[in-house]
């Protein structure tokens, strides 16, 4: 076999030092079952602080709302209630998640509306003294009506725009979309129409900040988003609107793979097996966006960038010390001479190393196919950790079952001997039910009993597509806890910043 492609994960303390408790993890699953998300409440705390001394460092004030879609987790949810409400929210995108941001001990004035609202959401959302971030005129003119109709108190509303433009060429003569055209937000084109209708519902909402969240990691793209929201707040203020905060959104990213080498390897090994000039790495010749046209790759790699030198609140960072295009200063310069507060919306990001999701392996088999690489089987599903659907590769961590670290002599003996490749595929009566298509190596052969730990999959894997297919049990939630020299742990429900896990108090 060919040197085998590795894609590991990145992994920080406190997260390498669980999976180095691997006797505790099994310990989990033997009583939990397979599959079984596990969170550290705490760092989610420890992301939210590095991205305030990200503030700190450009002089800006704002708040720091967590995208609850990102994860369905009460234990993250409370532990990011607990940190300063005045640096701290959350932004919910559906009823049932304001509801449950409300119940974990966030208040009214901390929590953000956005996504597609039905008059519910509005008007529970309007209740409570939440800051809505109006997807659309149309939803400016429902909310206004529930303000009016139901005799509710003025809304803090944020305007989110999209479609916005640049000179194209060196002459300037055109433009261009700053990132793929967006479903949300109302285009900068019809902004004038905007200000008009936020003036005429004046007496129901309040305009206190412009927002956007564009579809790109690109930073000179953002940067210019960043600046053309300043300016249109300057023609707001020109009409006697006051707004005062710039919502940039998120897209702030994360790095997966640890080894920008590794990640370099994968991709180019891709384009060579899909023009046939090496064995297939995926299952079945998939080439996640890459063809063959005649000798040539043609197409566009559907990924996530695995390995990135900037993410998270290194990424704001240089967001902010970015040159700005046009107002010649840098956007948290910028922002800063015109006493604009700046929120974000990070998710994914948040909860970077907040959490792992955990497998047994069920069954061991040769393909029958390919040379050297196995199926495996594991107690999850596609479902269960949705790394796949959003193009995240990264190779999971092999936990050994007590004595297994010897090789048994077992058919496909590779054991201890060396890497080997396989596909891991999920638990559901379906062809399609791969966990990933990639052939993944692991650094020996598992056997039924083991575990594999898909690290850092708090950020929309872990239960973002979770379900009940063919009565397949869904993955239970813990909060863990470092105690001393072990480890404690309680279900996700159960956890309180005020206790420890277990119940006892803090």
């Amino acid at each position: 076999m060919d040197v085998p492609l590795y894609l590991r994960p990145r992994v920080e303390p406190p997260l390498a030092s669980l999976l180095g408790a691997a006797p505790f993890l099994h310990s989990l699953v033997d009583a939990l079952g397979s599959p079984l998300n596990v969170l550290l409440p705490e760092t989610v705390a420890e992301n939210a602080a590095r991205f305030r001394a990200v503030y700190r460092r450009h002089r800006l004030t704002g708040r720091i709302y967590f995208a609850h879609k990102a994860n369905r987790s009460s234990a993250l949810v409370r532990r990011l209630a607990a940190e300063d409400p005045t640096a701290v929210g959350i932004d919910v995108a559906s009823l049932e998640e304001l509801r449950h941001a409300l119940g974990c001990g966030f208040t009214g004035d901390r929590v953000m509306a956005t996504g597609p609202k039905d008059a519910e959401f509005l008007w529970l959302a309007a209740r409570v003294g939440a800051t809505v971030n109006l997807d659309s005129p149309g939803e400016l003119d429902r909310l206004a009506g529930l303000v009016r109709g139901h005799g509710l108190g003025r809304v803090r509303v944020l305007a989110r725009l999209s479609g916005f433009e640049s000179a194209d060429g060196k002459n300037g003569a055109g433009t261009r979309l700053l990132s793929r055209r967006s479903r949300f937000g109302t285009p900068v084109r019809d902004a004038v129409a905007l200000w008009a209708a936020l003036e005429r519902h004046a007496d129901a909402v309040e305009l206190v900040g412009l927002a956007y969240h564009l579809d790109t990691t690109g930073l000179e793209e953002k940067a210019r988003a960043l600046e053309q929201c300043v300016l249109l707040m300057d023609a707001c203020r020109r009409r006697g609107l006051a707004p005062r905060a710039v919502d940039i959104g998120g897209g702030f990213g994360v790095g997966y793979v640890a080894d920008a080498g590794e990640w370099q390897r994968w991709t180019t090994a891709l384009s060579e097996a899909v023009l046939g000039g090496r064995p297939p790495l995926t299952w079945r010749g998939h080439g996640y966006g890459l063809r063959n046209e005649g000798g040539t790759v043609r197409g566009t790699m559907a990924l996530y960038p695995g390995h990135r030198p900037h993410a998270g609140p290194g990424y704001l960072d240089e967001l902010l010390s970015l040159p700005a295009p046009v107002l010649g200063r840098e956007p948290g310069t910028l922002l800063l001479e015109h006493l604009h507060d700046l929120h974000i919306e990070p998710g994914r990001s948040l909860v970077d190393q907040c959490g792992l999701s955990l497998a047994r392996v069920l069954d061991v088999r040769s393909t029958g196919e390919e040379p050297g690489a196995h199926l495996v089987r594991l107690g999850m599903n596609a479902g269960d950790v949705s790394l796949e659907e959003h193009g995240v590769l990264m190779d999971p961590v092999l936990l050994p079952r007590g004595d297994a670290r010897q090789d048994d002599g077992r058919e496909g003996g590779e054991g201890a001997g060396g890497p080997v490749g396989v596909h891991l595929v999920g638990n559901l009566c379906l062809e399609a039910d791969l966990i990933t298509r990639r052939l993944v190596f692991l650094p020996r052969l598992p056997r039924a009993g083991d575990v594999l730990a898909f690290v850092n999959t708090a950020g929309y894997a872990m239960d973002f597509h979770a379900h009940q297919a063919q009565r397949q049990p869904s993955a239970r939630t813990v909060a863990v806890e470092r105690e001393g020299d072990s480890w404690r742990w309680c279900p996700d429900e159960d956890y309180w910043p005020i206790t420890h896990p277990g119940g006892t108090p803090a």
